[in-house]
């Protein structure tokens, strides 16, 4: 059966969606972008500082699920500017040191509130 994921420490869905989902082992997060889960509003900054809030809010979707970000199997990335392709990538190496993920990152022309990039993920919850 399928568990809807909801978590007050990641900003609620600004649209027809779920922070995420959970099937049997597998976790679907929905793409977390830069916003302050206490205001819901864009945090002001550069690619770093906003990468670091988006990570940040994928994580907090990911922990609610009872897993954790060294499940993750595979994360898309979505960056608007592709000269913050390493910048973006620093902040990252920070989350994803040791086995980290499948990894797609994507040029895009706009991100939802103008945010600078918006991370999705498929993680699994280990059995005990």
């Amino acid at each position: 059966m399928k568990e809807v994921i909801n978590t007050k420490l990641a900003p609620g869905a600004i649209g027809p969606y779920s922070q995420g989902t959970k099937w049997k082992d597998l976790i679907f997060t929905s793409g977390q972008i830069p916003l302050d889960p206490k205001t819901g509003d864009l945090v002001e900054g550069d690619i770093e500082v906003q990468a670091r809030r988006t990570l940040e809010n994928l994580k907090a979707v990911i922990e609610a699920s009872g897993s954790s970000i060294t499940n993750v199997l595979k994360t898309t990335c979505y960056i608007t500017d592709m000269n913050h392709f390493q910048k973006f990538n620093s902040v990252y190496q920070e989350y994803f040191r040791e086995g980290v993920p499948a990894r797609s990152c994507i040029a895009v022309v706009e991100l939802p509130k103008g945010a600078l990039c918006e991370v999705e993920a498929i993680a699994f919850v280990k059995e005990l």
